[in-house]
């Protein structure tokens, strides 16, 4: 079953083989060795933020559970594993039996997270723990980045509309996932109708310059939108003569004209002069829509001028130059064997430099300071300090292979207001700086 985030049911195909050949070479391996049964931990983390980030948003989650829950080899997939010589014929038949029957914890989506924050931990049989590293990590890494950028673009827009455009600038599936992200990160619509069928978000979209060309006169085309779609469409107005466009948008749709867009030239001016310009002719209330290969440095340079909403789409689906977040997926630890009451040992490895880790089980809360600010991410593998216990970050998801945390999308989208509002007001600052919060081991 699929519920996709309780909005539209949509059926998922199986993701069992979105995985690198790895994964199922070592279960081989650990078949045969007799380790694959060892109870393990694995956990979903990021050793660094992108450069000049102040903090990470934790967006994929609901797509991760749907892809756990839909990760099974039919019988062709076993079949090209077979032919392609894959693995021997006992993995086979092992693969073919799979189901994760394991736990599952993490930050909820909406959330915030820094260097080193246990994002998702995954626990059950190595085996059947090692086999979902490669969708869990393209699902949290691709949703997780677009989040980040929406929410600094929506940061920078100061609760002015966003809408979310970028489905011809990414791959169609991408797309849809990235208004997913999009959304969670602040935005409140979105151009692409698979996106709002699957998941409740939104749509918004009139028509584009093809449209006015398509017609003898601007005023032809004007004309055959108010009639189509009523006086309170958005007008695109920069096709010929921005300045006769609004005149023409006006005198054709009347003083209820719901908005004008503006998708070229200096949009600072621009906006300033067709803002004195509608309200001069009587429109007061039509709003002003601005696109443009916008991202939040240029949302943010907008920031004195009439504008009311934004379309953002190439930087938004590309994660405003950086595009991934750079999680891993590894081993913290793991018992001497599948035996339930054999303790966990920490494990990690020992590398110099940028790719070292901490082993163990972790637990991770945040703790405030005295104005209830956010002061520290703290990450430990013992027992909770009191003081922290109920700052805890982690919560669960999925319990013996059931999904037990599904939830409507808008309640990560409140979630990441929240989690932003919560911390120091330097984190929302465009200039380049460190993690706005500090991340502790104890």
């Amino acid at each position: 079953m699929n519920s996709a985030d309780l909005g539209r049911r949509v059926g998922v195909p199986s993701t069992a083989l979105f995985t690198d050949q790895y994964e199922l070479t070592m279960v081989q391996a650990a078949l045969k060795a007799g380790t694959a049964d060892r109870r393990s931990v694995f956990e979903a983390f990021t050793r660094r933020l992108p450069e000049g980030r102040r903090y990470g948003v934790v967006a994929g989650t609901g797509r991760v559970l749907d892809a756990v829950e839909n990760f099974h080899f039919d019988d062709e997939m076993l079949t090209f594993l077979r032919e392609q010589d894959v693995v021997d014929g006992p993995t086979l038949a092992w693969l073919a039996d799979y189901r994760f029957s394991g736990d599952i914890w993490g930050y909820p989506e909406g959330e915030v997270y820094f260097p080193g924050s246990p994002v998702l931990r995954v626990e059950g049989s190595f085996a059947e723990c090692v086999l979902l590293e490669t969708v869990i990590l393209s699902i949290l890494n691709h949703d997780s980045a677009i989040a980040a950028a929406a929410s600094r673009m929506s940061a920078a827009a100061g609760g002015r509309g966003l809408i979310e455009m970028g489905a011809r600038r990414t791959h169609e599936l991408s797309a849809v996932a990235s208004a997913r992200a999009a959304y969670i990160g602040g935005f409140h619509t979105t151009s692409d109708l698979a996106a709002g069928f699957r998941y409740n978000i939104p749509t918004v979209g009139t028509s584009a310059h093809a449209f006015t060309l398509l017609h003898d006169t601007e005023r032809d085309a004007f004309r055959a939108q108010v009639d189509s779609l009523g006086r309170g469409t958005t007008l695109l107005v920069d096709t010929y003569d921005v300045t006769e466009a609004v005149r023409t948008a006006v005198e054709v749709a009347g003083t209820e004209l719901g908005a004008v867009r503006i998708d070229s030239g200096d949009l600072l001016l621009v906006a300033h002069r067709v803002r004195q310009q509608l309200d001069e002719l009587g429109a007061t209330e039509t709003k002003i829509v601005v696109t443009s290969d916008l991202d939040e440095y240029a949302i943010a340079s907008l920031a004195a001028a009439p504008v009311d909403a934004y379309g953002v789409g190439t930087q938004l689906v590309t994660g405003s130059g950086q595009p991934t977040c750079s999680m891993v997926y590894k081993l913290v630890a793991r018992a001497g064997s599948a035996d339930p009451a054999e303790p966990l040992r920490p494990v990690a490895k020992k590398s110099l430099g940028a790719k070292s880790s901490v082993g163990g089980r972790k637990w991770a809360a945040r703790r405030l300071d005295q104005h209830g600010v956010a002061e520290a991410e703290v990450v430990g593998t013992g027992a909770v300090p009191p003081e922290l216990a109920d700052r805890q970050l982690l919560v669960e998801l999925v319990r013996d292979g059931e999904v037990i945390a599904r939830e409507p999308l808008d309640a990560a989208r409140e979630r990441h207001i929240a989690a932003r509002a919560g911390l120091p007001m330097s984190a929302v600052q465009l200039s380049r700086g460190e993690p706005v919060i500090p991340t502790e081991y104890v």
